[in-house]
C-alpha cells in the first residue's frame, strides 16, 4: 500500500507541476479572459489518459504501478477539474457567458473526444 502511495504521490507531483508550468506559459502567451491553461490541460489529460488506459488493456503493456503512476497519479495532478469549475464560476460572475459555455461544452464534448483518440492511436500505432 505504501508502495503504491509513493508512486501515485511521484506521478501526482509531476502532473501539478507539468499543470502549474503549461497554465503559466498559456497565460504569458495568450492573454485572454478565457481560462485557456485549464482549457488545455483538461483537453491533455483526457488524451494522456485514454492512452494510459489503452495501454494497460493491450497485452499488459503497462504494469499496475505504471497505470497507477500516470493515470491515478500524474494525470490526477496535471488535469484540473476542480480548476476547471472555479474558472466557470469567475466566468460566470464576471458575465462571459459565451466563454463559460464554450469553456464547459468544449471541454466535455473535445475531453471525450481526446479519450477517443488517446484508445484509437494506441490501437493503431501499437
Amino acid at each position: 500500500m505504501l508502495k503504491n502511495i509513493l508512486i501515485i504521490g511521484a506521478g501526482g507531483f509531476i502532473g501539478s507541476v507539468l499543470r502549474y508550468l503549461t497554465q503559466v506559459a498559456s497565460g504569458k502567451i495568450l492573454s485572454l479572459s478565457f481560462p485557456v491553461g485549464t482549457f488545455i490541460v483538461n483537453i491533455l489529460g483526457c488524451f494522456i489518459i485514454g492512452v494510459v488506459y489503452a495501454l494497460s488493456e493491450k497485452n499488459n503493456f503497462l504494469t499496475t504501478e505504471m497505470r497507477l503512476f500516470l493515470a491515478v497519479g500524474f494525470c490526477g495532478g496535471f488535469t484540473t477539474f476542480s480548476t476547471f469549475s472555479n474558472d466557470n464560476l469567475i466566468l460566470l460572475k464576471d458575465s462571459q457567458l459565451a466563454f463559460l459555455f464554450f469553456n464547459i461544452f468544449g471541454s466535455v464534448i473535445l475531453g471525450v473526444a481526446a479519450v477517443y483518440l488517446g484508445i484509437i492511436a494506441v490501437k493503431t500505432f501499437l
